[in-house]
């Protein structure tokens, strides 16, 4: 099939996808590195868990603010900052002396992944022809899945390994080279937009708006709050070994892989509202069997497919609901208020693990993310019914 991206903007477009896998890695390689950084500091795994918890909050309140602050600036100076400072907080994770430390670093992370995720894809839509967008912001969005499938089962391999101030040198490292790359390879020719705080409060105080915040919110809380303590409860529940928990994090990435490519097909078929019922429906149904089948690891995989198979269904599918319920002035600023929601709902979710674990061990972290996935599907019947009422326009 002929497409219109020249060489330049292809080379352009694999340098953000580049940066969107560093930044992703490195946020998210936590999850699987639990055992190493508690080993390296000290700490229990609930402490060490609050370290995905605090860089998800501070991303969830740095994201739109980040945009209100610095919005206007041209959006390659704000993906090159952004990577600097989350480089830094890697660098300062990896020198770290004490727990203090370790989440003052992941607050630096926090805040320079909120000047990246949110202004990647749009970045690299303005780089190509309209009629070529799609096809860009799937390359783009790539680095993330990659990240899942191979970023963060390498890391979880390498904090093994090399132990976990290593493994956080190699991903500041890589923040440097990404920020090379992209000076290199990405022209500094897209322009900023400016976002006033007055318009994010108009978009939250619409009903429909809130309650799909809402869904993201409770979906991201459901999922991390398992997904948080994975490495734990591979080793204490499922008796695994370290590189078990690399496997299930290698079989979860797989298997999103193919859940994202489901949906690229299914959303031609059938509504965001009923994929995002199914998914949360299958993802409740998947975490009930994983509590019920604990000791054998084969199972445990094979229930980890239709998890991540579920999980990688509604990522997008979100992204798709907020793009059709949202006003067409006020588009972007969903977006990235929906990067907020979904960064708490990690932090949350994570926090709540923390927490419940523990006290409640493994069955008490199963039953919350499952409370919380229900509260999803209320979420979503009530946007619907806030929806189906007549729109009121919102000024801008």
């Amino acid at each position: 099939m002929k497409t219109d991206i020249t060489l330049p903007q292809r080379r352009a477009l694999w340098a953000l996808s580049l940066a969107y896998f560093v930044q992703a890695t490195g946020a998210l390689s936590v999850a699987g590195s639990l055992g190493p950084i508690s080993h390296a500091w000290g700490l229990t795994d609930a402490q060490s868990a609050r370290l995905l918890a605090i860089f998800g909050l501070t991303f969830a309140v740095g994201a739109p603010l980040a945009q209100v602050f610095f919005g206007h600036v041209r959006r390659r100076q704000q993906v090159v900052v952004g990577m600097i400072v989350f480089g830094l907080g890697a660098f300062l994770f990896a020198l770290a002396p004490s727990y203090r430390e370790l989440l003052l670093s992941r607050v630096v992370m926090g805040l320079g992944a909120s000047l990246i995720g949110p202004v990647l894809v749009a970045l690299g839509s303005e780089l190509v022809k309209e009629k070529e967008r799609g096809s860009a912001i799937a390359t783009i969005l790539l680095g993330v899945s990659m990240a899942s499938m191979v970023g963060i089962p390498l890391a979880a391999w390498a904090a093994n390994l090399l132990g976990a101030r290593m493994l956080f040198t190699l991903v500041g490292i890589m923040s440097a080279l990404s920020v090379i790359n992209i000076m290199l390879s990405v022209p500094n020719s897209v322009a900023g937009v400016n976002v006033r705080l007055r318009q994010v409060g108009q978009v939250l105080v619409q009903p429909k708006a809130l309650m799909a915040f809402l869904v993201v919110f409770f979906i991201t809380a459901g999922v991390y709050d398992m997904y948080a303590f994975i490495s734990p409860i591979v080793r204490d529940t499922w008796h695994g070994s370290s590189s078990s928990v690399s496997v299930a994090l290698a079989v979860i990435g797989v298997a999103g892989i193919l859940g994202n490519l489901y949906v690229s097909r299914a959303a031609r078929i059938y509504s965001a509202e009923r994929l995002l019922s199914a998914g949360i429906v299958l993802l409740i149904a998947d975490m009930v069997v994983i509590t019920l089948l604990t000791g054998k690891l084969a199972l445990l995989y094979i229930a980890l497919v239709f998890w991540a198979f579920a999980t990688d269904l509604l990522w997008p599918t979100q992204q798709r609901r907020i793009v059709e319920i949202a006003d067409p002035q006020t588009r972007g600023i969903s977006l990235a208020l929906t990067s907020a929601f979904m960064f708490c709902g990690i932090g949350f979710g994570s926090a709540v693990a923390a927490w419940i674990y523990p006290l409640y061990g493994f069955y008490g972290v199963m039953v919350s993310a499952i409370l919380f996935l229900l509260l999803a599907l209320v979420s979503l019947w009530l946007s619907e019914h806030f929806r189906a009422q007549p729109r009121q326009a919102v000024n801008v």
